[in-house]
């Protein structure tokens, strides 16, 4: 079939639907053999290509989405009026998919410009974070953070990219042996271990659960010229925390201001794959485009995060083919089982559907969302799977336990060391997440001219067949390079990403 004249794409020849390239009136025809659409059919959306009986599987990526709820007839829109979940049943393979194909000698791989951390890794940018430990201190935060970014406070010192405030929600009312407490010191720590920071201030009520101390001791950090802490019940309240707080930061100034871009190898590099806002073409063009571009940073070193649990579930027999070891693959499955208990436990199910805006852009099940997510990581074996917020220490493609709430599935993936981030979407994502940079991908077209100042690249000619999947890839990877090497992305001129650090919060607040 012409895949650029086509008025429909089809993914697999074994598929049941075929996905329209643009809207298509009734007795339209879409360009598969003689067949007409019956009905309206949305750009995006699936359109029956053979009949579909009632109660029988629907095929789309060669791979099961759902089952039909009435006879459907050639033509047809397949949408929620006719397509339903079914339980993700698969026999899980492991570890027959793990050639690594075209791993580029040392001498050969390509590097970026970043700033030399040490055994921290590289940064990508060099801004200072002011990181509360607890709700109460976030107030005190803020006012710190706005003193250097719109009072003048950073004058003359134009190589610190901005003092970024990380509040959050929690650090009380918890139980400091439970599941909730353990996940948002880690996040804590991973945020002030983090290369893109050249400096961080810590800052607690006093009183809080959520001690300092401990986290430091726990993780074997130690303040010094770039970790400093204080709280506001020592100080003597918030506007003489304030005052202390910017002493502090001015001394810093200096020594993170002085710091320099030199070459860094890739290996340096952990890219987190990100999609939210999706749609009937996510799956079809920005994510595997995102895909082939994940293949060549770890072909030449470096390390790509997927997350995301319950938008991997239904796809997760593609990962546990790919897992190096039977091990990691058992590790996924398991991480997948605490999902369906998480989710039972607090009335809901991991069999859901897809967001509002999924819906309206074409995607029906969770299975179908999932199996379009998943084509973010590529082709390369899976080294590892962490859990949410761990540091990634295993160069390669890898896996994060994260929820599929992208602020916090994103702030899994910069706790864990995510130095830059690609975020597709179909819909128009438009956040930012400091101290990582952010690319934001468009997967069509007519969404990316229409969102053109939050969209920083378009991968909607894929879908028109002006452009194929590897030149896209292609794309993305160069872009990736650059934005690490200093590039900045929309996100960054426009100044946003200050309240998207949102830890996972699991567990009884009491």
């Amino acid at each position: 079939m012409d895949f650029a004249a086509s008025p429909i794409i089809i993914l697999n020849p074994i598929d049941d639907v075929g996905v329209a390239r643009r809207s298509m009136q009734a007795g339209a025809p879409t360009g598969f053999g003689d067949l007409a659409a019956r009905e309206l059919i949305g750009r995006g959306h699936k359109v029956a290509i053979r009949a579909i009986p009632n109660g029988g599987e629907v095929k789309k990526y060669g791979q099961v989405i759902g089952v039909a709820t009435q006879d459907i007839a050639p033509g047809s829109h397949v949408h929620l009026h006719n397509l339903a979940m079914l339980p993700s049943e698969h026999e899980h393979q492991f570890s027959v998919d793990i050639e690594e194909k075209g791993m580029l000698p040392e001498a050969e791989r390509r590097t970026f410009m970043g700033y030399d951390r040490g055994l921290g890794g590289a940064g990508t940018r060099n801004y200072i974070g002011v990181i509360s430990s607890v709700n109460c201190s976030a107030t005190v935060s803020r006012y710190i953070a706005d003193y250097f970014n719109r009072l003048g406070g950073l004058d003359g010192f134009d190589n610190i990219d901005g003092v970024v405030a990380l509040t959050h929600g929690g650090g009380c009312a918890l139980n400091n042996k439970s599941e909730g407490y353990r996940l948002l010191i880690r996040t804590i720590q991973g945020y002030a271990r983090h290369p893109n920071f050249g400096g961080i201030l810590m800052i607690g009520l006093g009183c809080e659960t959520n001690q300092i101390a401990p986290i430091l001791e726990h993780y074997r950090m130690e303040e010094g010229e770039r970790l400093r802490t204080m709280n506001i019940q020592q100080h003597g309240g918030t506007r003489k925390t304030i005052d202390a707080a910017i002493a502090i930061i001015k001394e810093m100034l200096p020594g993170v201001n002085s710091a320099t871009r030199t070459p860094q190898p890739l290996s340096k590099l952990k890219l987190a794959l990100e999609c939210g806002g999706s749609d009937g073409y996510s799956g079809i063009s920005a994510n595997p485009a995102l895909g082939y571009a994940s293949d060549l940073i770890v072909r030449n070193g470096g390390t790509t995060v997927l997350s995301e649990t319950p938008e991997i579930y239904g796809a997760e027999h593609l990962l546990t083919r790919r897992a190096v070891t039977p091990d990691v693959a058992q590790k996924l499955l398991q991480r997948i089982d605490w999902w369906r208990d998480y989710t039972a436990r607090n009335g809901d199910e991991l069999n859901n559907n897809p967001s509002h805006g999924n819906k309206l852009g074409g995607l029906t099940t969770i299975l179908e969302k999932s199996l379009g997510a998943v084509a973010k990581g590529g082709s390369m074996p899976l080294k590892a799977v962490y859990e949410f917020a761990e540091t990634v220490t295993e160069p390669g493609f890898v896996f994060m336990d994260t929820p599929g709430y992208d602020p916090v599935a994103v702030t899994g993936q910069v706790a864990g060391g995510c130095n830059v981030i690609c975020f597709t979407t179909g819909r128009g994502s438009v956040s930012g997440f400091k101290p990582s940079p952010c690319i934001k991908i468009a997967t069509n077209s007519e969404m990316y001219e229409h969102m053109k100042e939050d969209m920083d690249l378009n991968c909607g000619g894929i879908v028109t067949g002006e452009e194929t999947i590897e030149q896209a890839g292609l794309r993305i990877f160069e872009d990736v390079i650059a934005v690490a090497s200093g590039k900045q992305t929309l996100s960054e001129i426009y100044d946003y990403g200050d309240n998207e650090f949102v830890p996972w919060q699991v567990g009884a607040v009491t």
